[in-house]
């Protein structure tokens, strides 16, 4: 048996996305994306529930396209606040059109989201070596920095604990414990 970082638990959802997501380095705009607006809508419940909702989240965000998310409505936003697939919070439902709108001024900016976001790390994943997850820390200067510079462009819940759990999802940062087959795949 695998042995896996313990905030996986044994669920099969949350194992495959310790297993193929968690950590593996993303540079697909889109899929930055997708994660930037589900972290944000994590933000003060736990990952397994959107986890589980993310498929409904696509739907309603277009397939998380920015163009199509930035282009929605008052009217579209309102009819995703009716599906019960979602969490159906006024706030982050609709601060998603402003992340996309700022996710799109971004890549107008730096050519693409993904040389903006690696910038903070130097342009590959920070290695980190926890031995257990208590030395996993909530926040990092990198995190903080990034919140900071995306707050500035006008994004919403990218708070810096909200933005190191994006890294770590990301794979902008390894934080797979040094016990977690996954470690052991890298090393």
């Amino acid at each position: 048996m695998k042995e896996r970082c313990g905030w996986c638990g044994e669920d099969p959802l949350y194992v495959a996305y310790h297993d193929e997501e968690w950590g593996v380095p993303q540079h697909d705009d889109r899929r930055l994306f997708e994660k930037l607006i589900l972290e944000g809508a994590q933000a003060g419940l736990s990952w397994i529930t959107i986890l589980r909702k993310r498929e409904a989240y696509r739907e309603a965000y277009l397939g998380f396209d920015p163009a199509k998310v930035a282009a929605m409505t008052d009217a579209d936003l309102e009819a995703v606040l009716q599906n019960p697939g979602i969490v159906r919070n006024r706030l982050k439902v609709f601060s998603a059109r402003e992340n996309a709108r700022a996710f799109l001024a971004v890549q107008g900016e730096f050519g693409s989201f993904d040389r903006f976001v690696w910038s903070f790390v130097g342009g590959s994943p920070k290695v980190n070596h926890p031995r257990a997850l208590a030395d996993v820390p909530a926040v990092t200067p990198e995190a903080e920095a990034l919140s900071k510079a995306l707050k500035k462009r006008g994004f919403k819940f990218v708070g810096p604990t909200i933005m190191y759990a994006y890294m770590q999802s990301m794979g902008l940062v390894d934080d797979h414990l040094a016990t977690c087959w996954k470690r052991a795949v890298k090393a």
